[in-house]
């Protein structure tokens, strides 16, 4: 067994709680009421995403060769 990484990002929601995504993973979003249980249910929404993959004999993307950058803009509003 393998172990695999992916890089999760959490985003603050107004009305409380995160949501999850998983970059390399499109679609893999969920949602936490706090940030522990944000982290858990990301673990289970890629468990759950990977053993798709599987099992439709789909390769498992990994984030091997990811670069990470922030992109900074001016808002003119």
């Amino acid at each position: 067994m393998r172990i695999l990484k992916y890089k999760t990002l959490l985003r603050e929601e107004p009305e409380g709680g995160y949501t999850v995504l998983v970059p390399s993973l499109p679609g893999c979003i969920t949602y936490g009421k706090d940030i522990k249980e944000a982290l858990e249910m990301a673990k289970d929404a890629i468990e759950g995403y990977l053993l798709c993959l599987r099992e439709h004999g789909e390769e498992i993307p990994t984030d091997a060769g990811m670069l990470e950058y922030d992109t900074y803009i001016e808002d003119y509003v």
